[in-house]
């Protein structure tokens, strides 16, 4: 999505790689493609590994400082070991809590590799495959017109290749739908041409993918992943239910910057879209996962999640981002929950990035050809801590020094993830007088949201909208336009409310902007 793909969780693909050169396979029999050349030989020594984790150290506390942002983790493996362990900061600001290794944080989009070697765990066991039908197991989540809802597949969910538009059914999730719910209603959002040939980041796509694959197996996916990744690594902070986080003592609240300084001022619960955002865990966690991920699925030599399947996420999958310029520019490219790219040597880099515009922001890397990773956790709105830190600790190990001012240089896009993605409400130099308050209110619905009201509130009007019809003031703008404030994590400034007005003075219709990105807001009396 240009600006909205970066604005949103889990969108922080933001170091492209270098494309590397497919060689065709031979036509014999039995053939075996050519491996290529022998890759370069490694960069991450121990002497600069040694040298590198106090430097981190020291970024940690600098960026601290240097931005405000209330607490941080990091975990650093390498070679199969933790090697770099550490909290700093508060959980929450103007509260005693440290943030140490074990505080417990909400992980957003990182939670989709997370999920992603889940269902390559069920993959391994042989319980399913990745180009089963989602319909198969889940046949409420249809997507497109018959033809192309037949063929979408988990492989096609976990890859955001879908044809599903950008970030579709998120707005749903705001009103406060549940995931059953919302995975029903993506049949109406247009997908014209895109199945397979577009990327369009979705939480509720990829959701729809997990939740097929627990299908499949008879499990809730909050206790599948619970059962195949979490116990047998010995995870015992992590959860993909909200409940579990809000009731740890040793947890990370939200903070948002408000009129210069950072507060505490929201709550995040992500259960809806739990496979794709509504992880929570440590750092100390993290590690274990981390290490699975570089020792190809196992665990101090145990086998936990078999290594073609586990390697089948870290493949490209679709190209997420078209260089601009093809001679000389990178791609980008998105796996089965993971973005993959390429460093100027040509090695492989996986990441993902996680962000709640209500209060978080995460990062994980690795190189797994260095046998290196890391993930950094912060309780802050995002502005590109986690990947400053993550890509100076990656040069510093491979290289010895840092080689870009990373917060500086991602500073841009993470401004353009705050811009507003429906129009910005304008008032005229005059504007006329709204109808009276009876030209407006009563009953209205679409297919998408459902029913929503406008009725009288004090002197004025107001939106009543969602399954528990909650209440939003609106302000006349002119004429038969009014505005009003959205909440969650979707929502940034006034949304424009524009009535069609027919003969008899009243209202036949209304358009509700922030919600008529797909076409989806606008609303006929009922």
């Amino acid at each position: 999505m240009a600006p909205r793909v970066l604005r949103r969780p889990g969108a922080a693909a933001l170091v492209l790689g270098l494309a590397l050169a497919v060689h065709p396979l031979r036509a014999a029999r039995g053939a075996e493609p050519p491996s290529g050349p022998p890759p370069p030989p490694r960069q991450v020594t121990a002497g600069r590994l040694t040298a590198a984790l106090p430097k981190l150290d020291a970024l940690a506390s600098g960026m601290l400082r240097r931005t405000g942002v209330p607490g941080l983790a990091i975990v650093v493996v390498q070679g199969d070991r933790v090697v770099f362990l550490k909290g700093y900061g508060v959980r929450k600001v103007g509260q005693p809590g440290a943030v140490d290794a074990d505080t417990i944080f909400q992980l957003a989009s990182l939670s989709k590799p997370i999920a992603s070697t889940v269902v390559a765990g069920l993959v391994g066991d042989g319980r399913l495959g990745w180009n089963d039908p989602v319909l198969r197991t889940l046949p409420e989540a249809r997507i497109g017109p018959p033809a192309i809802a037949a063929a979408v597949t988990i492989r096609d969910l976990l890859a955001h290749r879908s044809g599903l538009p950008d970030h579709a059914g998120d707005h749903l999730e705001d009103l406060g739908f549940d995931r059953a719910t919302i995975l029903a209603r993506l049949r109406l959002l247009p997908t014209g041409n895109r199945f397979r040939a577009d990327y369009a980041y979705t939480n509720f796509g990829f959701t729809a993918g997990a939740v097929a694959a627990a299908n499949a197996v008879g499990r809730p996916w909050e206790q599948l992943s619970s059962e195949r990744l979490y116990r047998p690594l010995g995870m015992a902070r992590t959860s993909s239910r909200y409940s579990d986080f809000v009731n740890a003592t040793n947890h990370a609240s939200l903070h948002v910057p408000e009129g210069g300084r950072w507060v505490a001022r929201y709550q995040r619960d992500a259960d809806a879209q739990a496979p794709a955002g509504g992880v929570s865990s440590s750092v100390r966690d993290l590690g274990q996962w981390l290490r699975l991920q570089l020792a190809g699925g196992r665990l101090d030599g145990r086998p936990v999640v078999a290594a073609a399947a586990l390697a089948e996420t870290h493949r490209p999958q679709i190209v997420s981002h078209q260089p601009r310029d093809p001679a000389t520019d990178r791609a980008g490219f998105y796996g089965l929950g993971w973005n993959v790219s390429y460093t100027d040597r040509g090695t492989v880099q996986l990441s993902h990035s996680g962000a709640f515009d209500l209060g978080a922001a995460t990062a994980v890397y690795l190189l797994p050809a260095e046998s290196l990773g890391i993930a950094v956790l912060s309780n802050s709105q995002p502005l590109g801590v986690p990947e400053a830190l993550s890509l100076s600790f990656l040069d510093l190990a491979t290289t010895g020094e840092v080689r870009l001012d990373y917060l500086a240089a991602l500073h841009p896009l993470f401004q353009a993830m705050q811009q507003q993605d429906y129009p910005t409400v304008v008032t005229p130099a005059r504007p006329l007088p709204a109808r009276p308050a009876g030209a407006y209110t009563g009953a209205y619905a679409n297919a998408y949201v459902g029913p929503i009201s406008v009725v009288r509130r004090g002197d004025g009007l107001a939106l009543q909208l969602g399954p528990r019809l909650r209440s939003f003031p609106l302000t006349p703008v002119s004429g038969d336009s009014f505005r009003y404030q959205p909440s969650g994590e979707n929502a940034y400034g006034p949304s424009a409310v524009t009535f069609t007005v027919g003969p008899g003075s009243r209202a036949s219709a209304v358009r509700i902007d922030n919600l008529n990105l797909n076409g989806q807001g606008v609303f006929q009396r009922r």
